[in-house]
């Protein structure tokens, strides 16, 4: 696995890694160096030599600094200098650049090819509100625009089937954790909300459409429209992570003809009548039945946040909320 080594100016680079880790999971071969301002350039680069030397293997490493030029760059270049066929600078860190390194990295065993994986996102996550501050940049294109034709009905892609790489149940839907660490593991070429309620709130929907990864689109579905897509065969071609608001919903999806087998349960949260049964999963008689309902259809399910989590005991978490319900009552 690919070392990386955040480096800063003062505490940017541990903020940076906290913020990595609480939505990608704990992760190894991930350092954190900072210079101080009564340290020098010898002290940064000897913290950057002891976090390699912390890692499994030193062979491929990726240096994300914050200043080009700065004091850390500097030093991370001087080291780089004598690896530079296997070991690379990326500079202008920010939050979206590392949590794509750390989803590159799954996949890619070189540097270099995750530093220039993680430019553009870096980039990418530089964004304004109101949407009309942001600099308008002009983009030369050879290519004539053109209305691309509706695939007619009928038309088979792939083998005609929709794949569900992930079915998960998230109260809070599209968020950090799904739009980086699910996605980055599992690589969907589309996010699917699945909500009657949410399909009908405008400003959810932008939000949604807003919060969704570059390069992986996100549409919201009511469940009857849902139903529609498992049987249409132009969809044979999309790799879907499917999101659920609620143990409900997915109830009603997959009684409807949705072929999903295991659920993904991140976090549900805490509202009047619910009771706390872990510290992200909160849940009421309803959602207790819905899921006992689910499990007698054969569904399976896999309670974590991220992919880097251990797996929870669902049958223990649903014992424990029953029996919290019970005393409320």
């Amino acid at each position: 696995m690919v070392g990386i080594v955040l480096a800063s100016h003062g505490g940017f680079a541990d903020g940076i890694f906290q913020s990595a880790e609480m939505i990608f999971g704990k992760q190894e071969n991930l350092a954190h160096v900072i210079l101080k301002p009564d340290e020098g350039p010898d002290d940064i680069r000897k913290k950057m030599e002891d976090a390699i030397a912390s890692f499994d293997d030193s062979e491929q490493v990726l240096f994300v600094v914050d200043l080009w030029g700065g004091t850390p760059f500097n030093q991370a270049n001087n080291l780089v200098k004598e690896h530079e066929d296997t070991w690379a600078i990326v500079s202008g860190m920010n939050l979206p650049m590392v949590v794509e390194a750390l989803g590159q990295r799954l996949a890619s065993n070189n540097a270099h090819d995750i530093a220039k994986a993680i430019v553009k996102p870096g980039r990418d996550g530089i964004k304004t509100k109101p949407e009309s501050l942001m600099p308008v940049e002009k983009v030369e294109s050879n290519v004539s625009a053109k209305h691309q034709a509706a695939i007619p009905e009928g038309t088979v892609i792939g083998d005609g089937h929709i794949k569900y790489l992930l079915a998960r149940i998230d109260s809070r839907l599209l968020h950090g954790q799904v739009a980086t660490s699910w996605t980055k593991s599992l690589a969907p070429n589309r996010i699917i909300v699945v909500s009657d309620g949410v399909s009908k709130d405008k400003i959810r929907k932008t939000m949604i459409r807003e919060a969704a990864p570059s390069g992986v689109p996100a549409n919201v579905v009511p469940i009857d429209k849902m139903l529609e897509v498992t049987k249409d065969t132009r969809f044979g071609g999309t790799k879907a992570l499917i999101l659920f608001e609620n143990p409900e919903d997915a109830l009603k999806a997959i009684k409807g003809g949705m072929d999903i087998k295991t659920l993904n349960i991140g976090s549900m949260a805490y509202s009047a009548g619910k009771v706390n049964v872990n510290t992200v999963l909160a849940m009421d008689q309803k959602d207790v039945d819905a899921y006992r309902e689910l499990e007698k259809l054969g569904v399976s399910f896999d309670v974590r946040k991220v992919p880097a989590d251990s797996k929870q005991d669902m049958n223990e978490l649903l014992n424990k909320a029953q029996k919290l319900i019970n005393e409320q009552k």
